[in-house]
């Protein structure tokens, strides 16, 4: 009966979820190309204009994020799906934060995502708020069709 437990339990520890294979998963979530659906910063509404002409393009590790057409941001992408919530880092490679790093939060539900990043330098976000005077941002974007 001991052999037979121990080994249920190996084939249990050997089946168990790769860490790695969880940010693989959630990454191909994240890939392709998303529009805008709203953005709050810091308590304050994106207008329409700006929601309209934001663009969200993820390859691989990288994103790009433009605003009617001009590039806002380029980053690498690293995430962490065992985290409750879910957390993402951006080491942005081109725009205004370049050289930094931005920590954020990320829920993805079908062909939607949501965001909340704080400001480079300050703590990661706990939740999908960007009330006065947090200095998050929190978007919703979805995904293009195909």
């Amino acid at each position: 009966m001991l052999k037979l437990v121990t080994l249920t339990a190996v084939c249990l520890l050997v089946g168990a979820d790769d860490p790695q294979e969880g940010v693989k998963k959630d990454l191909m979530k994240l890939q392709g190309e998303w529009s805008m659906v709203s953005v709050k910063q810091d308590g304050e509404e994106g207008s329409k204009d700006l929601v309209k002409g934001s663009k969200r393009v993820c390859k691989d590790d990288e994103v790009t994020v433009t605003i009617d057409d001009r590039i806002y941001m380029k980053a690498k992408i690293a995430v962490d799906p065992a985290k409750k919530p879910k957390a993402i880092d951006y080491t942005v490679t081109d725009g205004f934060n370049k050289g930094k790093k931005l920590l954020g939060i990320y829920e993805v539900d079908g062909d939607t995502v949501k965001f909340c990043f704080a400001r480079p330098g300050k703590e990661r976000p706990k939740e999908f708020t960007a009330d006065t005077g947090s200095g998050h941002t929190f978007s919703i974007w979805k995904r293009e069709s195909k």
